[in-house]
């Protein structure tokens, strides 16, 4: 159908969003905008939905949602008779309206759907998807991405994201399906009074919070220190559910930003919501100036990625995920082996672009380590597969370089929740020592090895940028360099092809992991390079693994690959 049909189309017809209409009429002889309202649709994988809100097919609006939801709901229909599903949403703009469309469209197709009546973060859906004993799950959301964008999570029935399986049958429903005459609804109260829309209760978040206290490992340190915490919830999900974690382990110096502290979608003083960067902790260094706290702790808007700042020689240090990571899987490893908690055989697991520094740390106490693909549904993939054996006692922690860490197997996604709860911990064991987590990172790096590792991302806007990204992409596969920043490439991993090729001899050995969108190079100097596009956003991410003698060796061979792969971006 062409362009100027569709917009046609949806001028009539988008009436169940007061501002759609609008905003279709305001756009009336704008064809570069109609075009990128209209030029595709959002597309449904792995990763649910993610996109500007607005209208038009390119869009995040109730047809979208509804229509994602619809093919769901084919999809739970077809694996029993009845089907229930558990919804949550964070602060984003028009997310609780979203939330009640899951919830009606779900419904109104015969499946009970049960919606939190607050907004609630990532974690404390996985979670209820299983205590519910859910067939499904929704949770409305953009992560970290800027106030004009929403998304859309859609959970098996093991509080996993989709799998790839799952995810392509709900995508030939959707295909079928009708903006606006294809998807099946009825209204939020008539949900309410028939039952098949129920609220989650108390009793769930009770569970979640039980169930995030006993990943503590050393609760008595917590109770006894006098540590101090600086936390913002970046206007997201996490005010409620850390806040309170932290009263009630017995952290009782916690001071919140103020100006992040309540839900706001614009999110006015963090235009980029996402704890990986440094604009968003400005708030809450200026709180830290007048009560000096020991450590920052700043959540997305979702609740399932924290980053950290630690007060070291009189001045904060953002602590990236890779380090956070690696300092948490050392503690944890640490602890239960001197607590003798540890289960014989015991499994950690990675994705395939965080920092190799974990290898040497689980090498040194005996946990097997497992590499993933980049997606958390990997991770607790993993922990499905020791369920299956009987063995889910085995998985002692999981985590990606985005800020993104699990402990525990009652929750299948990032957990902000815990991995706060955690963090504090950790930082009150080596506060109780006289370290400070730099100190403890540079402790265990001065032992095992010198690693730097960054992500970087290349933004590639509308549909001219799709195409370039599909360029570049192209280009590294079949013209492979032989070289990066100094150093001989000496084997490509093409996770597309699920192959490993022998860059010297051209021998080529097959991958067992699931095919993905990703080229790894490895490099004679133990260096990586490795190259993804966003599965959500219009973005290619570069993710640089440095090594070296020292510390500033190996920051100066990652600055290195990053120039290479600036000119790559270029061309």
């Amino acid at each position: 159908m062409e362009i100027r049909e569709l917009y046609e189309i949806w001028k009539k017809n988008a009436t169940d969003d007061p501002d759609l209409i609008p905003e279709l009429i305001k756009a009336a002889g704008n064809n570069e905008l109609i075009n990128d309202m209209f030029y595709r649709e959002l597309e449904f994988g792995t990763a649910g939905l993610r996109g500007v809100i607005g209208a038009g097919t390119n869009r995040m609006n109730v047809y979208t949602v509804g229509r994602a939801t619809q093919g769901i709901a084919e999809y739970v229909n077809s694996v029993t008779d009845k089907g229930s599903v558990a919804i949550s949403y964070d602060s984003r703009i028009k997310s609780r309206l979203f939330a009640e469309t899951v919830a009606c469209v779900f419904a109104a197709n015969g499946i009970k759907a049960y919606i939190y009546t607050e907004l609630m973060p990532t974690p404390m859906l996985s979670f209820a998807v299983r205590e519910l004993g859910c067939d499904a799950g929704v949770m409305i959301t953009a992560s970290h991405n800027p106030a004009k964008y929403n998304g859309y999570k859609a959970y098996g029935p093991d509080g996993c994201q989709l799998s790839v399986e799952a995810s392509n049958f709900v995508f030939s429903y959707i295909e079928k399906t009708d903006f606006f005459t294809g998807i099946k609804k009825i209204p939020f109260e008539n949900g309410l009074e028939s039952g098949m829309i129920e609220n989650i209760g108390n009793d769930v978040i009770e569970k979640f919070l039980a169930n995030v206290r006993t990943q503590s490992l050393r609760p008595e340190l917590l109770k006894k220190s006098d540590m101090s915490v600086v936390y913002t919830p970046l206007h997201g999900t996490g005010n409620k559910p850390v806040r309170e974690i932290l009263r009630r382990v017995g952290i009782k110096n916690v001071y919140v930003v103020p100006e992040q502290e309540l839900p706001d979608g614009n999110f006015p003083t963090a235009p980029y919501p996402n704890p990986e960067l440094s604009q968003p902790f400005e708030c809450a260094l200026k709180l830290a100036e007048k009560v000096k706290p020991d450590i920052l702790l700043a959540t997305d808007p979702d609740c399932d990625r924290v980053g950290i700042a630690v007060l070291y020689n009189g001045e904060y240090k953002l602590m990236t995920g890779n380090e956070v990571g690696a300092l948490l899987l050392d503690y944890i490893l640490k602890t239960r082996t001197e607590l003798g908690t540890m289960p014989d055989s015991p499994i950690a697991v990675k994705t395939i672009v965080t920092t190799e520094l974990c290898q040497k740390i689980a090498d040194k106490y005996g946990c097997r380590l497992v590499n993933v693909l980049t997606g958390f549904k990997y991770i607790g993939e993993q922990i499905a597969e020791l369920e299956k054996i009987g063995r889910p006692d085995r998985y002692v922690f999981g985590f990606e370089e985005s800020y993104g860490y699990l402990s525990g197997t009652f929750v299948r996604d990032k957990d902000a929740v815990t991995a706060s709860m955690l963090i504090c911990e950790m930082a009150c064991y080596y506060k109780d020592k006289g370290m400070t987590l730099v100190d403890a990172l540079n402790s265990i790096e001065s032992e095992l090895g010198f690693y730097t590792n960054k992500q970087f991302s290349y933004t590639f806007e509308g549909q001219q940028g799709l195409a370039k990204m599909s360029g570049i992409m192209n280009s590294l596969r079949n013209d492979p360099p032989a070289q990066i920043a100094g150093q001989k490439v000496l084997t490509i991993c093409d996770y597309g092809k699920s192959v490993s090729i022998d860059a010297v001899t051209g021998t080529e050995t097959a991958l067992t992991l699931p095919k993905s969108e990703v080229i790894e190079f490895k490099l004679d100097g133990g260096c990586s390079f490795i190259v993804r596009p966003s599965g959500t956003e219009p973005k290619i991410k570069i993710y640089l693994s440095a090594t070296g003698a020292t510390h500033d060796e190996s920051l100066k061979n990652c600055d290195s690959m990053k120039a290479f792969g600036d000119e790559i971006m270029k061309a």
